[in-house]
């Protein structure tokens, strides 16, 4: 079993990932956090370094390179999903789940985080409103799409488990 998270920054991907992978039983991927490990700096630095098609580069070999991975959660950041690449590699053998949010829950989740190279605009509100815009469709691929805003992890997690009928690895059929 493989499950991808997807959506927007501050949407939760992280938090319900490391949530699913306890109650499922599977490994976790983050992939911003790899590529930060791989790279040996923060996005924002790979940003400056190399731009943001550097950054989509790196982002691209290791989504790639999971395509065949099993029995775990991926999440994924935001913009992964603008890649027709990323998007058939992480629906190989996986089932989808978009996470999103409103706006100002949004805004709210991320307050002034400067880690976020994509979103240093005056208007941070208007910012996301256009990502927002710009990458639905994508989201909008998804097996299942999560909201957010008014709900706890737990309920999230409960709510993806409950949809797709999961169990943890090395349960599925016992006791039928």
């Amino acid at each position: 079993m493989k499950i991808v998270l997807i959506g927007f920054m501050g949407t939760g991907k992280s938090a319900v990932g490391c949530r699913l992978v306890e109650r499922l039983g599977l490994s976790f991927v983050d992939v911003d956090d790899v590529i930060e490990e791989a790279a040996g700096m923060a996005i924002p630095e790979i940003f400056a370094s190399e731009g943001e098609s550097g950054f989509r580069r790196r982002e691209r070999d290791l989504i790639a390179s999971l395509a065949t991975r099993r029995d775990c959660v991926i999440a994924t950041g935001g913009g992964a999903v603008l890649d027709p690449e990323n998007v058939r590699n992480l629906r190989a053998g996986a089932l989808t789940v978009c996470l999103q949010a409103e706006p100002t829950v949004i805004l709210g989740r991320l307050g002034a985080d400067a880690r976020r190279p994509l979103l240093q605009a005056p208007d941070r509100l208007a910012r996301i409103r256009e990502l927002l815009e710009q990458r639905a469709p994508a989201y909008g691929e998804a097996d299942l799409t999560v909201e957010t805003s008014g709900s706890d992890v737990e309920e999230i997690v409960d709510r993806i488990v409950q949809h797709f009928r999961l169990e943890p690895v090395g349960t599925q059929g016992a006791g039928r």
